[in-house]
């Protein structure tokens, strides 16, 4: 039998949905309604072959199995409640709730119905993050130290709702989540220590720039980069290894790695070594013979699993990847992050 889907809120992200489904899943899952306040949307919504509610009581009361919520951040939390209260798994967009005390409400509902309910942290499966992780998983460059991961682009503006305080906009709720799930996920430690840089550039109320550096206990620290106004775009990733580094350049993944060849321990002359900056020993560069460079590791992923996962929680036979306990302490971490921000101190944690 295939899992009834209804979507709440067919904008962009809704519509993404809708086709990502269609495209992917429909020997599993049927698209079959949506839900909207803005009654213009009737036509998307029919164009898409999709019965279109205006009332939520009734788009609740109907037959679906499984509901995505695809609206302004600060709705998420009452219509993710009242979906699973009215007995429908929930599959919710990021960031999932405005702060972790409706997430932990959510939660409740989920367990309370016994329903399905998980954030759609789609980006785990980025190709980009998958090839990191897979190095940090396998331990062939040895442990890693430091990571940077980083979105950075030069639009200089938010798109509609993202630019309003109420509505849960700016970076750190929108990308900035993405990235510090998939770090938090990569890296099986507490986090230990926050300190965030955050900047209003050019939006009012809201965050356009950020940067925040997290130490975890296991000594690994990793700094997550968000910028609306760079020109002059970094990597993607940037991971300092014991016996090597990593670099992932662009979506495309492009990059390599730098690692120490089988001959690259040797001992170190004690003479200066002039350069064009002057004097050093520390910096003195390292002979080409004691390092190879390889390729990246391949890896196949596929933003469907997401669903596809869903699809195998509800039929009993598996578990979720994106976990609600999880994402509860993303959350925290977001908290955390802007109580910093309010109060321009670093915050020691264990989250």
């Amino acid at each position: 039998m295939k899992i009834k889907h209804g979507i709440i809120g067919l904008g962009g992200m809704g519509s993404w949905h809708c086709d990502n489904v269609k495209a992917h899943l429909s020997d599993r899952m049927e698209v079959v309604a949506a839900y909207d306040i803005r009654p213009e949307v009737k036509d998307h919504a029919e164009n898409k072959g999709l019965k279109f509610y205006e009332n939520l009581d009734d788009f609740l009361a109907s037959d679906i199995d499984l509901v995505t919520i695809a609206t302004p951040n600060n709705f998420h939390m009452p219509l993710t409640v009242a979906a699973l209260n009215a007995g429908k798994h929930v599959i919710c967009e990021k960031p999932i709730a405005m702060n972790a005390g409706e997430l932990e409400t959510m939660i409740a509902a989920a367990k309370a119905n016994g329903k399905v309910f998980a954030c759609h942290q789609n980006r785990r499966w980025d190709r980009d993050f998958r090839i990191i992780k897979s190095l940090v998983d396998d331990g062939s460059l040895g442990k890693p130290y430091f990571i940077e991961s980083r979105v950075q682009g030069s639009r200089r503006s938010l798109v509609g709702w993202r630019d309003y305080a109420v509505n849960g906009g700016g970076m750190v709720y929108d990308w900035g989540i993405h990235l510090i799930d998939q770090i938090m996920w990569m890296i099986d430690s507490p986090v230990v220590q926050i300190a965030p840089n955050l900047h209003k550039v050019f939006s009012r109320e809201v965050d356009d720039n950020f940067k925040v550096l997290f130490t975890f206990e296991n000594g690994v620290s990793a700094l997550v980069e968000v910028s609306t106004n760079c020109f002059i775009n970094q990597p993607r990733w940037h991971v300092s290894f014991e016996e090597g580094t990593a670099i992932v350049e662009d979506w495309d993944c492009h990059g390599k790695i730098v690692k120490l060849s089988d001959s690259g321990e040797m001992s170190w002359d004690n003479d200066i070594v002039y350069t064009s900056a002057g004097p050093t020993r520390t910096m003195a560069p390292r002979p080409v013979h004691t390092t190879k460079q390889l390729e990246l590791p391949k890896v196949n992923t596929d933003w469907a699993d997401y669903y596809r996962n869903i699809v195998d929680v509800i039929a009993g036979d598996a578990e979720l990847i994106v976990k609600p306990e999880q994402t509860l302490r993303v959350m925290r971490v977001i908290d955390a992050i802007f109580e910093c921000d309010r109060t321009g101190e670093p915050i020691k944690c264990r989250i």
